[in-house]
Order: structure tokens, then sequence, then C-alpha cells
């Protein structure tokens, strides 16, 4: 009877672990192939924005301590 029960809640674990580490892989998965190149894609706007408005201050002359507000 002990024995019976110890051997339906190792099964129950077994089934339990298994079925997490399938949800866990389809988790990491689905973030490396959705998210990561979406926070690169981000990334790279960023840079070119912060260059746009780098060139724009270069050819201006005005700094952006400013915050690109200009003198009045």
């Amino acid at each position: 009877m002990i024995a019976n029960a110890l051997q339906d809640v190792s099964t129950s674990v077994r089934k339990l672990t298994k079925s997490t580490g399938k949800a866990a892989w389809i988790a990491g998965t689905a973030f490396l192939v959705l998210i990561v190149p979406l926070i690169i894609e981000m990334d790279r706007e960023q840079q070119a924005v912060d260059f746009e408005n780098q060139q724009m201050n270069a050819l201006t002359g005005s700094s952006t301590s400013d915050g690109g507000a200009g003198s009045a």
C-alpha cells in the first residue's frame, strides 16, 4: 500500500518534471525566435535616430544640451 503510494507520487513527479521541461523549452525557444530579433531591431533604430540627431546638430551648429530646441 505505501509502496504503491510512493510509486504513484514518483510517477506524478516525473510527469510534472517532463511537462515543465517541455514548457520551458517552448518558452525559451519562442523568446529567442521572436523577442531577441525585436530587441536587436529596436537597438538599431535607436542608434540610427541618435546618428541622425548628431548629424543634424553638426549641420545646424546646435548642441545636445538644449534638447534640440534651439535658441529663441
